[in-house]
């Protein structure tokens, strides 16, 4: 599969999507949308996949927002639509059934801070910025900001970056829980990759039902995410790679996982 707007290459059975439009921040139109959305079924669609790592191309921005010259001329309708349609690409990355790593490189402001937030890991160099700073341009978030970094900030701090608009560092990102790890700018991509192998060495079929339990069962109240883990657990026992981990554990040696 061919793309104008990403740099694709699968690397040790992990695809490393770097988004390619360095003269315009990265910013995302609606080809790279398209992009976005073909590259994640490619992730759902190989078995031979285990995850994705998610970068921008050059120094300065992993995505620094949505391009705006597509939105200048919407009305309200249209504009709604235009949020759906993003919100609908994110959605699917948030809800992909292998981990999605996001190495934030720069700026991840507006669309690249919500873009971060739909993946499930962040992985901020020292040098990034965040920030939806939509506010400032007399609009809000559309593509899922304004409901996901409340759900993984708490509400008072995401309210104040919503309604500022301001940046934060990569240092405060981590602090109030935006970023899993922050590190220099040229351990980046090697950093993200040390996650993907510490990922590859569970058992992939659990590695995918403890994602689905997490990201799918915390939309749920309580009682149901606890229903729905307790299903998911059920389906994680009648597995092969359940009973050679046991087995490895008990025999105290290293586990194969095959996942099956």
């Amino acid at each position: 599969m061919s793309f104008e707007n990403l740099a694709v290459v699968e690397n040790e059975h992990w695809l490393e999507v770097t988004i390619q439009r360095p003269k315009a921040l990265n910013a995302l139109n609606g080809q790279t949308m398209v992009e976005l959305a073909a590259v994640t079924r490619q992730l759902e669609e190989d078995q031979d996949l285990r995850g994705m790592i998610l970068t921008g191309a050059g120094e300065k921005a992993f995505v620094a927002g949505a391009d705006i010259g597509e939105l200048t001329d919407l009305d309200a309708g249209q504009a709604a639509r235009f949020s759906l349609q993003g919100q609908a690409v994110f959605t699917a990355i948030e809800r992909a059934s292998r981990p999605v790593i996001a190495g934030v490189n720069g700026f991840a402001l507006g669309g690249g801070c919500e873009l971060a937030l739909a993946c499930h890991l962040r992985v901020l160099a020292r040098t990034a910025r965040i920030g939806l700073p939509e506010v400032g341009l007399g609009v809000i978030p559309g593509y899922g900001g304004t409901q996901r970094l409340a759900r993984i900030v708490g509400l008072g701090r995401a309210l104040e970056i919503l309604l500022t608009g301001d940046m934060i560092t990569a240092e405060e990102a981590y602090r109030i829980g935006f970023a899993n790890r922050v590190v220099e700018p040229e351990n980046l991509l090697e950093t993200c990759r040390e996650i993907a192998r510490a990922i590859d060495k569970r058992g992939p079929r659990a590695v995918s039902l403890a994602l689905q339990a997490a990201v799918r069962g915390g939309a749920m109240p309580i009682e149901e995410g606890l229903a729905f883990e307790a299903s998911l657990f059920g389906l994680a026992a009648a597995t092969e790679d359940w009973k050679e981990g046991t087995a490895a554990f008990l025999g105290k040696r290293a586990p194969e996982f095959r996942g099956r």
